[in-house]
């Protein structure tokens, strides 16, 4: 039984199923619910963008598509990671959800752009736009994207992956409402200009909000410690551990948007420590700090350091 489960999900290690390893597992219908749904929606509402001339529709539907896209890459990486590793990939496809999420950012600044084009040229001859059916297709998005939203709401505590998916989610709600609010004033006003203006505006949220995720997967794709893992910690933590002398070559990198690895060696003059250690190790790990993969090197020189450790060690001691 201990083996059968033991890869499955994004945490890897789950020797008694701590909770971190179903996340994605229940997500799938959420994300083929959530994509169907927002699909549908960007369908209609770039249609009603073309239809009535509406920069700001045209503009919620790339932002709303480029959430769908965001959905899809979350929940193929959530699949992908789940599969079995192999001889060539030995992590498993686990990282495909941080090429997914670098991928996402790029198409995302492409869209942002002719939008953005389109936009500019409007506000120099703008058209007239109907801002009732604005008003009412943006409506129809506040209701969509806040169901998504909460379909999501349970599990983006454990997975940045389907964080971003909810925060997204939670984004184009917003997004809609201020077409929506725009929709009521291009009514009372008249004025046309309003419209590009929008989507100018919501340009710049997506523009936001990508340069983050660009941000975010160039630094995973680097190998960086994750954001939410205090490397000093870490390094103090097997430090103080029981018949350890001194750690170097310590690494942290993350596997995907949900796993974590580490390697370090750990120089223990009084012998190997036996695998009760190392479990407890591996647990305490996981626990405080959400890696999953450790691979510790054990070292019994008595005093002299290990020659890697000046070669290319974590530079500081």
């Amino acid at each position: 039984m201990h083996g059968s489960h033991h890869h499955h999900g994004p945490a890897g290690h789950s020797h008694s199923g701590h909770g971190h390893s179903h996340a994605p597992a229940d997500f799938g219908r959420a994300f083929a619910i959530g994509t169907v749904l927002n699909l549908g929606f960007v369908l209609v509402e770039g249609l009603a963008g073309i239809a009535t001339g509406s920069m700001a529709l045209l503009a919620d539907a790339g932002h709303n598509l480029s959430d769908v896209l965001g959905l899809l890459i979350a929940w193929g990486g959530a699949s992908l990671a789940k599969r079995p590793a192999s001889r060539r990939f030995t992590y498993g496809l686990s990282s495909s959800t941080i090429l997914g999420a670098l991928a996402n950012a790029v198409l995302l600044l492409f869209a942002v752009g002719a939008i953005a084009l389109e936009a500019v040229q409007r506000l120099g001859s703008p058209a007239p736009v109907p801002g009732a059916t604005v008003m009412i297709v943006a409506g129809i998005g506040i209701v969509i994207n806040t169901a998504t939203a909460l379909l999501f709401m349970r599990g983006s505590k454990h997975d940045l992956n389907i964080r971003g998916a909810y925060l997204h989610m939670a984004a184009d709600a917003a997004v809609s409402a201020a077409v929506v609010v725009g929709g009521a004033l291009i009514l009372l006003t008249g004025k046309t200009w309003i419209d590009p203006a929008l989507s100018l505006l919501i340009v710049a949220v997506i523009l936001w909000s990508t340069w983050g995720l660009l941000r975010d997967s160039v630094t995973m794709a680097l190998h960086a410690v994750p954001p939410g893992i205090d490397a000093e910690k870490v390094e103090e933590t097997l430090a103080t551990l029981p018949g350890v002398a001194r750690v170097h070559d310590l690494h942290i990198w993350p596997m995907s948007t949900t796993q974590v690895a580490l390697t370090a060696h750990l120089q223990m003059p009084d012998g190997h420590p036996g695998d009760a250690f190392l479990h407890d190790v591996q647990h305490r790990l996981e626990h405080e700090f959400g890696i999953h993969h450790m691979t510790l090197q054990i070292e019994i020189g008595d005093g002299d350091p290990c020659h890697l450790h000046s070669a290319h060690g974590a530079g500081h001691d």
